[in-house]
């Protein structure tokens, strides 16, 4: 999706009731999977895929998420009415968003480009890619 008018990358997305929105003005910083546990336990699925948006090429639109501190230094922002998972920030990784790529109007048009905590992988999903693991 492109701005027509800049020609910048620009993405949107939503959550399952559609109150929460928000909007990206800018491609992605980088895109991957977790497996982490912690990922898992806050989506439900054994495995969820991120974009990295810098702060300040995204924002709300619409209503605003509530924000769960999960552990120290992480926010996680859900839609307070029907629950989805909308992003992920967190001390680590200062100045950026992580936003699900699931959440987006057109996720298949932002695919994962590597794997975050593949250690933590559950044994029994087995994703059939080349991607970089770390």
């Amino acid at each position: 999706m492109t701005d027509e008018n800049s020609g910048a990358a620009r993405y949107a997305g939503r959550c399952l009731c559609k109150k929460i929105r928000y909007e990206v003005s800018a491609p992605p910083l980088w895109t991957g999977y977790c497996h982490c546990e912690s990922c898992r336990r806050a989506t439900g699925s054994p495995v969820t895929a991120f974009l990295g948006v810098a702060d300040g090429a995204w924002r709300w639109v619409g209503a605003q998420p509530r924000i769960f501190a999960s552990t120290p230094g992480v926010r996680r922002s859900f839609c307070p009415d029907c629950g989805t998972p909308m992003s992920f920030a967190a001390d680590r990784w200062p100045g950026e968003t992580h936003f699900y790529i699931a959440t987006l109007d057109a996720p298949a048009l932002i695919a994962p480009q590597k794997h975050f905590h593949h250690d933590e992988r559950l044994a029994w999903l087995h994703l059939a890619d080349d991607l970089p693991k770390e």
